[in-house]
């Protein structure tokens, strides 16, 4: 029988890296606690270097507290030693009157702990405060200045929290957590070094249920940290839900939308109050568990140790001094453990302020800046192009020369480009492409605060901060005269209404101008302008749109007298305000489609003379009304 060939063996094909849903899964799970690890070492190392170079300042206060803390570590491991000899000496010997010696030494043992920890505590918070109120001036430093982009993209009640609750987090942290861990920990270091040194059998049993609390601690870490995020999370969005909405309180009202809101805010606050019960539940069983080791610690120190004594190889004494000792040992851990919470919500805290500290601002003054002698105002966009998202342009190749003492307004739709193009100027951003030219220079090549002070931003939405009207005005420059306030307040004619005002110049603005109106806030913010930059660029975003009809009288007229007299840039969507500006040019879509003065546009019939006419309709068929009524 003829025999067949023997098939030869097949190769299994190669597993693939995912056979399963379940190996999915599982390397996804792996992935994520790397991810997560990774993270927990990026804020432990935040929080070591926030807190060392913020404390670098004051070593000599921390060295002080560094020895004094040894010292009070020492004193700890004293009574339990004394303990021993009284039962294995005085006691055991039925000397009662030697008993007086060592009860003598107890009571300084006890004195001399209280002053050490009471002047260890003081150069260490002397240290820690001055280091959090440095570095609370650091990070408002550091955020005022970041730039335009930063500021926009960041919620107001996200930099207040980092001032604030972030830390005040390092502040727990530093004015008890750290006093308690530092002390603790060189205090269980003495203690073990003093068991093993008393008996070293008794100290291996003592501290043999350690090995298991670092277990039990490294397993509840993570879950701690993790619950501890999900927290601050939630309540961060709360946070945040409330400025909105307290900020945005009479729209809500006006709209019978208070059902709404709290309906919302509940979904918030249930979301924010199962993020503390995990956190509690998290932290209520380790701490749990950990007073259960405890327990289980000090049975075994009394079986073993009565076999010790009951063997001789160790005293009566000397088992109830290591009672004291294991106590002792357990006593820095369980004070640890329940620090740990208030310690991973502050390395949180100083993973996002170090964060931010490491955020550089896009716009920076040029490390060797050119000196800027007196403006003479000739501006020049050069083939500029900008976009705040890639693929979204916002300028698309503007190029255009504006000579000195030039009016030029610009006009266009919403979104044409007309804010991008003079926030360009300021430097509140930076061409993405091409160059912005301020008397033949890149405004690039001049430091920013010389810049910025040669030109001047009447915003749409003044801005008013709490303070006197001269403070208003002024805003922090301590060489500004009085009489140099009332010039710019008189020819921008905001002194009409501040001289009628109670205490006038000395009158109390509240915190966003809440006790002026939108035109004397307007008003106000063209005199700062003028006092803080007499001689500059003067740019208007939109400075008449949301005043009433007297005080945009009292505004043209100032404007006349101001814009007659330096290069300005004027935004604009009423076409009634531009009709004397020097020249006027129409955007659309980031490109400049018409060039000329009002009747230039007016006779070429495009885009501005079809907005002429839009705009102008309602005001005749007003003008008609009032005359035929």
């Amino acid at each position: 029988m003829a025999q067949t060939a023997p098939r030869p063996k097949r190769t299994p094909d190669p597993v693939p890296e995912f056979e399963t849903p379940q190996d999915r899964l599982e390397a996804q799970r792996r992935e994520a606690e790397r991810r997560k690890l990774s993270e927990m070492a990026s804020q432990d190392s935040a929080l070591f270097q926030l807190l060392g170079s913020s404390l670098a300042p004051y070593k000599k206060w921390l060295l002080m507290a560094l020895v004094l803390m040894l010292g009070t570590s020492a004193l700890n491991a004293v009574p339990p030693y004394l303990l021993q000899q009284a039962i294995d000496g005085p006691i055991a010997r039925g000397e009662v009157s030697a008993l007086w010696r060592i009860t003598a030494i107890y009571g300084l043992t006890a004195v001399g702990l209280f002053v050490l920890t009471f002047a260890f505590t003081y150069f260490l918070q002397q240290a820690g405060q001055r280091a959090l109120a440095d570095l609370r001036t650091r990070l408002f430093g550091h955020i005022l200045r970041q730039d335009h982009g930063f500021l926009t993209a960041t919620s107001t009640g996200d930099l207040v929290a980092r001032l604030t609750n972030d830390i005040d987090q390092l502040n727990a942290v530093l004015s008890h957590s750290i006093v308690i861990v530092a002390v603790e920990g060189v205090t269980l270091i003495v203690i073990v070094a003093v068991m093993f040194a008393v008996n070293w059998k008794l100290a291996l049993l003592s501290l043999s249920i350690l090995p298991v609390v670092a277990l039990v601690t490294r397993y509840f870490r993570q879950r701690i940290r993790r619950s501890s995020s999900g927290e601050r999370t939630a309540q961060a969005r709360i946070s945040a839900f409330l400025n909105e909405h307290l900020h945005g309180l009479t729209v809500v009202q006006l709209f019978n939308r208070e059902g709404e809101s709290e309906d919302e805010f509940e979904g918030y606050n249930k979301r924010y109050r199962e993020a503390l019960i995990e956190l509690r539940w998290h932290s209520a069983v380790f701490l749990s568990v950990q007073e259960v080791l405890a327990a289980i610690g000090l049975g075994l120190i009394l079986y073993g140790g009565g076999q010790g004594v009951l063997a001789g190889w160790a005293t009566l004494g000397t088992l109830v001094a290591f009672i004291q000792y294991t106590e002792r040992a357990f006593q820095p851990v369980l004070r640890l453990s329940q620090e740990y919470n208030t310690v991973q919500i502050a390395l949180g805290a100083a993973e996002r302020i170090f964060s931010m500290l490491n955020s550089q601002p896009a716009v920076q003054s040029p490390p060797d800046p050119m000196p800027m002698t007196a403006v003479r105002g000739d501006l020049e966009y050069r083939d500029v192009h900008f976009w705040y998202l890639p693929d979204e342009p916002v300028l698309r190749g503007v190029s255009l020369q504006i000579p000195a003492g030039q009016t030029l307004a610009v006009v266009g739709a919403t979104g044409a480009g007309k804010s991008s193009l003079v926030s360009l100027l300021a430097r509140q951003y930076d061409p993405t492409r091409g160059q912005v030219l301020l008397d033949g220079v890149d405004i690039r090549r001049f430091r920013l605060d010389e810049l910025r002070r040669a030109v001047a931003v009447v915003p749409q939405d003044p801005i008013c901060l709490e303070g006197t009207i001269r403070f208003n005005i002024g805003l922090y420059q301590a060489d500004l005269s009085d009489e140099e306030i009332r010039r710019a307040a008189e020819f921008s004619n905001a002194a009409r209404f501040i001289e009628e005002l109670p205490g006038q110049y000395d009158f109390h603005v509240l915190p966003n101008g809440e006790n002026l109106s939108q035109g004397q806030r307007q008003l106000l913010s063209l005199a700062r302008a003028l006092a803080l930059s007499p001689d500059g660029v003067l740019i208007l975003d939109e400075a008449t749109s949301s005043i009433d009809t007297a005080t945009e009288a009292l505004l043209q007229e100032a404007l006349e007298r101001v814009l007659a007299s330096r290069t300005s840039l004027v935004i604009a969507h009423r076409l009634s305000t531009v009709r004397s500006a020097d020249r006027i040019i129409v955007m659309e879509k980031g490109l400049i489609v018409e060039d000329g003065t009002h009747a230039e546009l007016l006779a070429s019939d495009g885009y501005y003379a079809r907005l002429h006419q839009h705009q102008m309709m309602p005001d005749e068929l007003h003008a008609h009304t009032q005359k035929t009524s």
